[in-house]
């Protein structure tokens, strides 16, 4: 994610362990200790200790099938979601996130089931319980007007509308907004889209565009991801827009601008393909199946996200900011972080990306850019507080340090150990924890592993010392 409100263009257990009590033993063991027959009410969080009720336990989803139908006149929306799940433990209910819309019915396995609503959680009740293992289908019919999610630091995520429709950028809070989903970046699943809106409205979502079907007064865009993704990184941003369809870098390619901001983008958009090359020679193959960019004109979100395949833009970018979401597609999208406070494998990646793509355009080389940042006093607190590894709560998930610091971090590590060996981690990194999801003291395992230095004191200095005892160390 980033901001356009600065030149650098920033914003400012993967499952609980649940018991069930059987008596005075029972009591004591975790719920796949009990027997056979035993089921459990799945847990209400993921166990993220920045979002404690975002998420949700018990089980994995495979594959979500959304169809929409939105009237960006009033802000009226009528969907069904399809989730394909797996249990992870013996079920007799569980939680999907849903916020704000009203449901008018739940089925599990074709069959009705009971539901009520507390808070975020909608909490289902099946007509049997589900056993361990088993594979099973949800299916929620819901309506109304989707509203954005406020964040702890004060901005807007989720379903933000627009004069010609909405804007929708989940991160880190804001999918619950629109569809009923398990909302924590490590349940990733794949996703088909069929969103339904009026006729010069032009519905964008992730991956590929399958299909488009006219009816009299409204337009039906069918979209596909095959890729896991997280909830964050899913979009259904819809408004007036001129489309090009191309390829990028050896990937099809397509860009919806809305009008207002064609002229402003066209320079920078032109970019993509050698943003791609030179990423894909750094980081390895590009990792799905679509690129591109949605370029919307909602200034007052004040920021753009990396949503999966193709980043979503608030007004046109200029080129570091599109060489910053487009990073993102390797770092954030593909592999993504196991915890929120992890957010700086995102944002400190993209920032040093954004660094190393304006070096190759010309710019200041990564060490020069390293050498003016690293001048910043150290009375200077809010540029180095807080550190990077440890934001220390969800209201700093976006501060600057996490952007520069955590860009500095490895350009730091890059002096260390050298350009080919720096390089070689992050495509490590990458292909390692493909589609998946890790954490930072993994980051600084593999950056161990592969420099066959420890750089364990070295990176722990960078990413969590607070600046009150001092600068972390020159290379």
């Amino acid at each position: 994610m980033s901001s356009l409100a600065e030149v650098g263009l920033l914003r400012g257990g993967r499952r609980l362990a649940v018991a069930f009590a059987v008596g005075a033993v029972a009591a004591l063991l975790p719920a796949s200790a009990v027997a056979g027959d035993a089921f459990v009410h799945g847990s209400a969080g993921a166990g993220d200790p920045y979002f404690p009720r975002a998420g949700n336990g018990g089980y994995d989803v495979a594959h979500y099938g959304l169809a929409l139908h939105y009237s960006p006149s009033g802000n009226r929306l009528r969907a069904v979601a399809t989730i394909r799940a797996s249990t992870t433990e013996g079920l007799s209910r569980f939680d999907l996130d849903l916020r704000g819309l009203h449901v008018t019915s739940v089925r599990v396995e074709g069959k009705p089931a009971r539901f009520r609503r507390h808070g975020q959680e909608l909490i289902v009740t099946p007509a049997r319980a589900l056993p361990d293992g088993e594979r099973f289908k949800v299916r929620v019919q819901y309506r109304g007007e989707p509203r954005p999610v406020i964040d702890p630091d004060g901005s807007k995520d989720g379903w933000i509308p627009t004069p010609d429709g909405a804007f929708v950028a989940n991160e880190p809070q804001g999918a619950p907004s629109w569809f009923p989903c398990n909302d924590h970046p490590t349940d990733k699943a794949t996703y088909d889209f069929r969103v339904t809106v009026p006729r010069r409205v032009t519905a964008v979502a992730n991956g590929k565009l399958e299909r488009r079907v006219r009816h009299p007064r409204r337009t039906t865009f069918v979209w596909s991801e095959d890729a896991p993704m997280a909830t964050y990184l899913a979009t259904v941003t819809t408004g007036r827009f001129r489309v090009s369809r191309s390829r990028a870098a050896g990937t099809p390619s397509y860009v919806a601008v809305d009008p207002s901001q064609s002229s402003a983008a066209a320079d920078t958009l032109s970019k993509i393909p050698a943003i791609l090359r030179l990423y894909g020679d750094r980081f390895g193959a590009y990792p799905f199946g679509e690129t591109g960019a949605i370029v919307d004109f909602a200034p007052s979100v004040g920021y753009a996200l990396e949503t999966q395949t193709r980043p979503l833009f608030d007004r046109a970018p200029d080129p570091i900011t599109l060489a910053h979401e487009l990073s993102h597609q390797w770092f954030g999208d593909d592999v993504t972080p196991s915890r929120w406070r992890d957010i700086w494998l995102n944002e400190g990646f993209a920032t040093w990306s954004e660094w190393y793509w304006n070096q190759h355009a010309g710019g200041p080389s990564t060490r020069q850019v390293f050498n003016n940042l690293y001048a910043t006093s150290a009375g200077d607190t809010g540029f180095w507080n807080p550190p990077p590894g440890n934001p220390g709560g969800p209201a700093n998930l976006f501060d600057g340090s996490i952007y520069d610091r955590g860009g500095m971090t490895l350009e730091a590590l890059r002096q260390k150990v050298g350009g080919p060996t720096f390089f070689g981690i992050l495509r490590d990194w990458v292909s390692q924890h493909r589609y998946g999801n890790a954490n930072t003291h993994e980051f600084i395992a593999l950056a161990n592993d592969v420099s066959g230095t420890d750089l364990t004191g070295f990176l722990q200095a960078w990413l969590f010392r607070p600046i009150q005892q001092g600068k972390p160390p020159r290379p």
